[in-house]
């Protein structure tokens, strides 16, 4: 039985001060690090799963979003008792970027060799919510994006991958070259949708700002009045 999962490792620099009595380094570094087990980890899926419409708003901030799933997480593990060990929003985060590169293998696995030929214990469970079509999932976003200056400024950068086609009569490439195109394909991805996100954090900016000046102008202008009156 062969089943696919991945690791994906993000840079976590961690600070230690030793005090002059000698602490355990190891201890320290425990305490400093959230252990998922089965059940919190399926606590993550739940919940993300549960907001991924809210994930999925064209112009939305993903770590207050990451916020509200840790408290989430954490108020189930107090009510079971582990009231000591919390989970903080951006091990969430990066958790659930190690679910979605081993849930893309497995859906890879799944449309070559079949349904059955998938293991992983949360497969089922994020196909169900994750498994749309890229053209159906394009097209929602494009109806999001509509008219919105976020839309038209990538509108020319969507992505769709594209296999190579064959020359008739050439054998199949080895499977390790066309997992290693669908890597490289999907570090693409990767990039598109940080792309995306800086965009987003931009326009956000840009709206505070106007918000900002709009208000300013509204009190100006009602002072302005105020000393007409007098």
């Amino acid at each position: 039985m062969e089943i696919i999962d991945s690791i994906v490792t993000d840079g976590l620099e961690v600070e230690v001060k030793v005090s002059n009595m000698g602490q355990n380094l190891e201890t320290d570094k425990t305490k400093a690090e959230f252990v998922w087990t089965l059940q919190t980890t399926w606590h993550l899926v739940h919940i993300r799963l549960e907001m991924d419409q809210l994930f999925d708003q064209p112009v939305c901030k993903k770590k207050k979003l990451w916020e509200i799933v840790s408290e989430k997480i954490n108020a189930k593990l107090s009510d079971s008792g582990d009231s000591d060990v919390t989970v903080k929003a951006y091990e969430c985060d990066l958790k659930w970027r190690n679910m979605l590169a081993t849930y893309r293998k497995n859906a890879e696995r799944a449309r070559r060799l079949g349904e059955s030929s998938v293991h992983w214990e949360f497969y089922k469970a994020m196909h169900e919510v994750l498994g749309k079509s890229r053209e159906e999932v394009e097209a929602q976003r494009r109806a999001k994006l509509s008219g919105t200056k976020l839309g038209k400024a990538i509108a020319n950068k969507r992505f769709t991958p594209i296999l190579p086609t064959p020359s008739v009569g050439s054998p199949r490439p080895p499977q390790d070259v066309l997992q290693l195109y669908m890597e490289l394909q999907e570090r693409k991805m990767n990039m598109w949708a940080q792309q995306r996100a800086l965009e987003e954090r931009k326009i956000d900016a840009i709206n505070n700002l106007a918000q900002a000046i709009s208000s300013l102008a509204q009190k100006n202008s009602e002072q302005f009045v105020k000393e007409g009156q007098n």
